[in-house]
């Protein structure tokens, strides 16, 4: 089970930069250029998460109830890249920081799950 599809604390506490490169069609991008602002001539952001209160344009919903991305299948790199458990089990920092600033309890270690799960009958 994916936490970030009813967490989205991470869409409301973060900023989200990215090469400009990911906005042009012409490079096979599918981020909408029209989602962005420029922080410098080669990156851009989500509009929204430049400066607090910190909310992606692209969240829709209320972080720790139920929320979803607007634009998931052609989110840029930084979403695509985020997963809330490291490869061993353990939970990410950042999202562990995102979910506490939101007030949300901390996810669990997979890694004991994964092991308990396999020793039940």
């Amino acid at each position: 089970e994916l936490p970030c599809l009813d967490c989205g604390a991470c869409c409301a506490h973060f900023r989200v930069s990215f090469y400009w490169a990911e906005t042009s069609p012409e490079n096979g991008a599918s981020v909408p250029e029209t989602l962005t602002e420029a922080i410098s001539p080669s990156l851009v952001a989500m509009r929204g998460t430049l400066s607090p209160p910190v909310r992606c344009v692209a969240l829709e919903g209320t972080p720790g109830r139920s929320t979803r991305c607007t634009i998931y299948p052609t989110r840029p790199s930084p979403c695509r890249e985020l997963n809330p458990w490291h490869p061993n089990g353990e939970p990410d920092e950042k999202c562990q920081r995102a979910r506490s600033n939101h007030g949300l309890p901390p996810l669990p270690s997979r890694a004991g799950l994964k092991t308990q799960e396999a020793t039940e009958p």
